[in-house]
């Protein structure tokens, strides 16, 4: 490994979260050969994907299709041409010149995520190929199976970004990101860095408001202020045995979907009271999770699409009275782009020859680099 320089490098990272609203894409200047150099977010853009395949994408990840291997195909293929797509979209919106890019860490979109059993497995597609062709970039991809083949739930990934640039040796934090699913990294003073998933985010507040409103999302949580919190639903959900598990631990949309909504009901909720209690739910789940696993955190950076929802930030600053919240956007961090910002990172670890995982997250059997080199 070569010696630690002042080389700034560009990588550019790609990533479709949980809830499928989009295409992440971030531009990012590292500065210096360190893991833990400053990253510079050059530019970052959200790409829609196609309605008809967000509807298909959404049907799978709540388990309502069931795919022959000619679709499977053809799925990873469509997915990568709009990674692809939005990956050259990005670039021109930059001006930079495309040998300046080192590589893409491209994350692809999950379609199931099944860590635990007798036969453990994620699942991402976006053939990486085919976005390496069309970009004309070395591709970094499939960066989950590896901390799965070890013995890891394959996520959460992003904690080793958070402590290697959010780590403040005078303060407990914790890094909150509101994504499909909510996960915690806990950034101790001093300690060993945590992180695992706390249960559904943005993924049932969205499927439920669409379903409902035909709106995508429940902009402001205004669909959610129409409403009041179910106790009785509330403490229904909250019963899910999931919730009780230690750490490591890790979901997806394939266990936190509308037919696990469905099946608390009582039958007389009103669609709004729904959507209260629903944006309860993840508050209450991260706030359970943090004072069960670091009840002294100083300090929570939220990044993620929900931290745009004021009405669920004032709820989880309601249920952690003794704990400052603030977006990622105080500490330089579009909070919008983290996630892409850290297959950016994760991409370069890789090329770094570094491991992209830390173990104490996601229950591995020891660190490993992750992901898999497509050259251009």
């Amino acid at each position: 490994m070569s010696a630690p320089s002042s080389r700034a490098e560009l990588f550019l990272g790609l990533i479709s979260g949980t809830s499928a609203d989009g295409i992440d894409a971030a531009l990012v200047r590292f500065h210096g050969d360190d893991p833990r150099a400053r990253p510079e977010l050059l530019c970052g853009r959200t790409f829609p994907w196609d309605s008809e395949l967000r509807v298909r994408l959404v049907a799978l990840g709540q388990q309502a299709q069931a795919l022959t291997l000619d679709e499977v195909g053809e799925l990873d293929l469509r997915i990568a041409r709009a990674f692809a797509d939005a990956a050259n979209a990005l670039i021109a919106a930059a001006g930079i010149p495309r040998h300046a890019i080192a590589a893409i860490g491209s994350h692809g979109q999950t379609l199931r995520h099944r860590p635990q059993g007798p036969l453990p497995f994620t699942l991402q597609l976006g053939d990486p190929s085919t976005v390496a062709e069309r970009c004309g970039l070395p591709v970094v991809a499939d960066f989950r199976r590896r901390d799965v083949a070890a013995g890891g739930h394959g996520a959460p990934l992003v904690p080793a970004f958070h402590a290697a640039v959010l780590h403040d040796s005078g303060e407990n934090r914790a890094v909150l990101n509101l994504g499909g699913i909510a996960n915690l990294t806990l950034l101790p003073a001093h300690g060993d860095v945590r992180g695992f998933d706390t249960g559904p985010a943005n993924g049932l507040m969205d499927a439920w408001c669409l379903r409902h409103t035909g709106q995508p999302f429940d902009a402001g949580g205004a669909f959610a202020a129409q409403g009041r919190v179910d106790p009785a639903l509330l403490a229904r959900l909250l019963a899910e045995p999931w919730f009780a598990a230690p750490p490591p631990k890790s979901t997806g949309r394939d266990q936190f979907h509308l037919d696990w909504v469905e099946a608390a009901l009582a039958g007389d909720e009103t669609p709004a009271d729904v959507q209260a209690t629903l944006l309860m739910l993840t508050a209450r789940t991260v706030a359970d999770a943090l004072r069960a696993t670091q009840p002294r955190t100083q300090r929570v950076i939220v990044c993620g699409g929900g931290v745009h929802n004021g009405r669920l930030l004032a709820a989880l600053a309601e249920a952690l009275p003794e704990t400052h919240i603030e977006s990622s956007a105080a500490h330089g961090l579009d909070p919008d782009f983290v996630e892409a910002m850290a297959f950016a990172w994760l991409a370069r670890e890789h090329l770094a020859g570094r491991p992209g995982n830390l173990p104490a997250v996601t229950g591995a059997a020891g660190p490993r680099v992750l992901g898999a080199l497509y050259p251009a």
